[in-house]
């Protein structure tokens, strides 16, 4: 009935099988788990190797890193089950009957259910707080605000797929590992008109990064995105930031932006690693450094 995949790697994915297991086992469905860790340091995986314990449950280590996309096309492939439900590692579900929620939208419907995401109430500490205040503000959204952009406000972190609508839309292989796999998985889901069901299952993020190295990976997925782009794989409509560049291009303005942003940067960053981290702060960074790359 259920395969639940998960990706993972530098990160002990137990506690997370252990509850879903646990979940499931009560239901009494048919169902597996799948973990496999995407070539990272094997005695980071010590704990992981717990989850080979647990009945219908796998872990694997791939000796080579391949990717986010190509991961997790591999963990679809390797499943059994007609439905997937595809979780990332650093993630636990809010409410015990997390599993049985996913199990109660199986039909013959051909959608997408994504559960959503929140953030930790407790204000971390200072040098994590711009990741977690981007992940209150912008990914956490009410169902209201979700349903109001089905598609754009969609994360693969949570979200529960047919085998067979899969095999329509599978992550993009051919892409750099630059992120935004998402924002093209969920643009062809689009293009294919298949429908996003937004619900209230929650998972809560765990693996809080420090801003350094979150404004790091916003870098490369403006890199990912630009590429995204000028490749042709989306339209620079889909996302707020490129349609804001696209204007910015238009009015000739790319150059002046950029040498601003290059000047700036270090009052920029300042802020944005401080106690209180502004959001259009960080926005003007990432449109800032968008102009910057040719």
């Amino acid at each position: 009935m259920l395969s639940i995949l998960i990706p993972t790697y530098n990160y002990n994915a137990y506690p997370l099988v252990l509850e879903l297991h646990k979940q499931s086992s009560q239901l009494k469905i048919d169902f597996e788990i799948i973990v496999i860790d995407d070539g990272s340091k094997p005695e980071l995986n010590i704990e992981n190797e717990n989850i080979n314990s647990l009945t219908y449950s796998c872990f694997k280590i791939l000796e080579h890193n391949i990717g986010r996309s190509a991961i997790r096309n591999l963990l679809a492939k390797e499943s059994k089950y007609e439905n997937l439900l595809f979780l990332d590692a650093d993630i636990i579900p809010i409410n015990k009957d997390f599993v049985e929620n996913y199990t109660s939208h199986i039909n013959i419907d051909e959608k997408v259910v994504y559960g959503g995401i929140i953030y930790q109430k407790k204000r971390p500490e200072k040098k994590k707080l711009l990741r977690w205040v981007y992940g209150c503000k912008r990914e956490a959204l009410s169902l209201k605000k979700r349903n109001a952009n089905p598609y754009i406000s969609f994360l693969t972190l949570n979200f529960l797929i047919k085998k067979s609508i899969f095999k329509q839309v599978k992550f993009n292989e051919s892409i750099e590992n630059l992120r935004h796999e998402d924002t093209l998985f969920s643009y062809d889901l689009r293009q294919n008109r298949i429908k996003i069901v937004h619900v209230k299952n929650p998972v809560c993020h765990l693996g809080l990064e420090t801003s350094l190295i979150f404004i790091k990976k916003s870098e490369d997925a403006l890199i990912g995105l630009n590429n995204l782009i000028k490749s042709q794989y989306i339209n620079y409509k889909y996302t707020k930031i490129s349609r804001y560049y696209e204007k910015i291009k238009i009015y000739g303005l790319t150059k002046i932006i950029a040498f601003t942003f290059k000047a700036t940067k270090p009052i920029l960053l300042k802020q944005l690693l401080g106690n209180k981290p502004s959001l259009i702060i960080f926005d003007l960074y990432r449109l800032g450094y968008l102009c910057t790359l040719k």
